[in-house]
Order: C-alpha cells, then sequence, then structure tokens
C-alpha cells in the first residue's frame, strides 16, 4: 500500500486526512472527487490502510499491509473493478481491485459497468459483519456508476451507517450523484497536480519524452506512471500527437478528412484523437487559429458524448474550423 511520501500532490488531502485520525474525528463517509487520473483511489487506499493500522505493532502493521495488499484483510472492502459478460469475466484479474461480493453480477451475465442494487445487497451482508479493530473500511470507486435504486439504497446506509464503518467513495462527477449521497459525505475535492510536482515521476527519461508525457498528462500522475510502465501505448500517443498536429497546421481538405476517419466510430483510438486535436491546438501560435476554433473542437467533444451522427459532426467540425 502507497505511504504518503509515495503519493504525487495532494498534500493538504493527505494533513487533512491525519488530522482527523489524530483527533478522532474521521467521518462516516468521505468523497473523493475529481477527474480521472489524479490518486484518488491510491489516497482512499492508503487512508484505509491508516486507519485500520491504529494502534498496531511493527510485526501487526507488516500483516495488515501484506493483507491489504491482497484484499483479503476482512475490515476492508473495496468495489472497483466489476465483472461484465463478454468484457472482463476473469475472477483473478477482478481480484486485483475488488474483494465485493460480485456472484449475482455473474449469475444474471450483467453487461454494462453499472453498480446494482444486487451490488449493494452484497455489501450490506459484508457490512454488518463484526469488525476486527476500531474501524472498517469500504472503497468505492466512481459512484457515479450506481443504478438508481442502488444509489437509494446506499443512501440508506449513509444516513444510518453501521458503527466505526468509513465509506471512502470516489467520483468524477458530483453533479451526477444524488444531492442526498453529497450531502452525507465530506467531500474533498482534487485538483490537478503541478507539473513540477510531476518530474519525480520523470525521471530517466529522455527530455524530449518527459516534456511530452509531461504535457500529455496535464496535471494527472496517474497517466504518467500508466504511460511510463507501457512503452507501447506511449508510442502511440506519440504518433497521435503527431496527426493532430498535422491536422490543424494542414491547409489540404483531404488531409485533415483523413486525419479525422477514426472520430467515425467509438473506442479508444477516437478518444485518443480527440484528446490530442485539444493538446495540439493549444501548442499553435496564437496567431494561427481563433476562439472559432476552439469552440468548435467544443462542439465536436460535445457532439460525439451523444448519439448524433458522428460523420456528420465530423464534417461539420471540419467545415468550421478550415
Amino acid at each position: 500500500m502507497p505511504k504518503p511520501k509515495e503519493i504525487i500532490g495532494h498534500a493538504e488531502h493527505l494533513t487533512e486526512l491525519l488530522r482527523d485520525i489524530a483527533s478522532g474525528n474521521v467521518a462516516h463517509a468521505y468523497l473523493f472527487a475529481g477527474p480521472r487520473h489524479l490518486g484518488k483511489m491510491t489516497i482512499a487506499r492508503w487512508f484505509a490502510q491508516e486507519l485500520l493500522s491504529q494502534g498496531l505493532s511493527d510485526e501487526a502493521l507488516e500483516r495488515v499491509e501484506h493483507d491489504m495488499k491482497r484484499l483479503t484483510h476482512p475490515d476492508l472492502l473495496v468495489l472497483d473493478q466489476l465483472w461484465i459478460e463478454d468484457v472482463c469475466e476473469d475472477w483473478s484479474v477482478i481480484a486485483q481491485t475488488s474483494n465485493a461480493p460480485q456472484e449475482e453480477r455473474s449469475k444474471k451475465h450483467a453487461k454494462t459497468d453499472v453498480i446494482s442494487i444486487d451490488d449493494i445487497r452484497g455489501l450490506q451482508k459484508r457490512l454488518i459483519e463484526t469488525g476486527l479493530r476500531s474501524y472498517r473500511c469500504c472503497i468505492i470507486r466512481s459512484v457515479e456508476r450506481l443504478h438508481d435504486e442502488a444509489a437509494n439504497a446506499l443512501l440508506k446506509i449513509l444516513e444510518e451507517p453501521p458503527a466505526h464503518l468509513v465509506f471512502l467513495l470516489t467520483t468524477q462527477s458530483l453533479s451526477a450523484l444524488l444531492p442526498t449521497i453529497v450531502s452525507r459525505a465530506r467531500v474533498l475535492r482534487f485538483q490537478r497536480v503541478p507539473q513540477r510536482e510531476l518530474q519525480p515521476l520523470l525521471e530517466g527519461m529522455a527530455d524530449d519524452d518527459a516534456r511530452f508525457l509531461s504535457h500529455l498528462a496535464q496535471g494527472a500522475p496517474g497517466i504518467v506512471k500508466q504511460l511510463r510502465s507501457d512503452p507501447e501505448a506511449f508510442r502511440t500517443h506519440r504518433m497521435v500527437h503527431t496527426k493532430a498536429l498535422a491536422f490543424w497546421r494542414s491547409r489540404s481538405l483531404k488531409e485533415r478528412l483523413q486525419i479525422l476517419l477514426p472520430l467515425k466510430e467509438r473506442g479508444e483510438e477516437a478518444d485518443q484523437l480527440l484528446l490530442h486535436l485539444s493538446l495540439a491546438l493549444r501548442e499553435q501560435h496564437a496567431s494561427s487559429f481563433s476562439r472559432e476554433h476552439v469552440a468548435a473542437l467544443h462542439e465536436l467533444a460535445r457532439g460525439l458524448k451523444t448519439n448524433a451522427h458522428r460523420e456528420i459532426l465530423s464534417g461539420r467540425f471540419l467545415f468550421s474550423v478550415s
């Protein structure tokens, strides 16, 4: 499990959470809110370890760390990766991030990344068990995934939580949650990490690669860690970025249209191109683009999130920026 010095950024949140423990003012529910890859889940796991380690000997602390790494600690429940038919059916993979009951998902052939009422009921059965020590922790990643019925069930637990149980919830979108769930938790808002704090993660890289990865990460430590451990994915991002730069610099409609072809289909390739079109636009000289370019790109991004015809959206975008 990560220690504070190994967590990149968010020093004020670490200080606040440790202060809560020291003062005996631990809330029954915390909600960590912010964009992906900022470290919300990492800090949730670290805080859970801090709570479950209070008053233990060095030998016992090692055992807690061992059990939490393997998600075998009896006072820790984690609902992260979900069993999804034809997407993630490998229990050994799921067990690396989640130890909450998910057998009902398998029986009912769940097909979406939505937290159902069955998932919350599975948690409820485990949450009524007696803990070993002062605290028990339940971590749920991306609670915006909650189905309406599941959200209401979770709300009932938050309104009358079992004694000594601490919920650690994460979300990418506060606005997507029931206001009553937000009001029942202590909200910590996560901001992007200053580039200077990302430097330890970039050590040992060629200067050009380090600059590009820092630019790509946009203050998200998780992106740096992910791409440093996956050279092939890093090379793919560089190639897509090169195409995005060519799009903004080209005067050929044919070339621009060819570059936009991945947007016709939903998926990672389209998402990456959209990201790099945005990053590459920021790199252009101010005289070479206008507010209309930015507005057109934002309109394209919004449209691609809907069920609108993607090829028409791409054509409209191309016309707007040409």
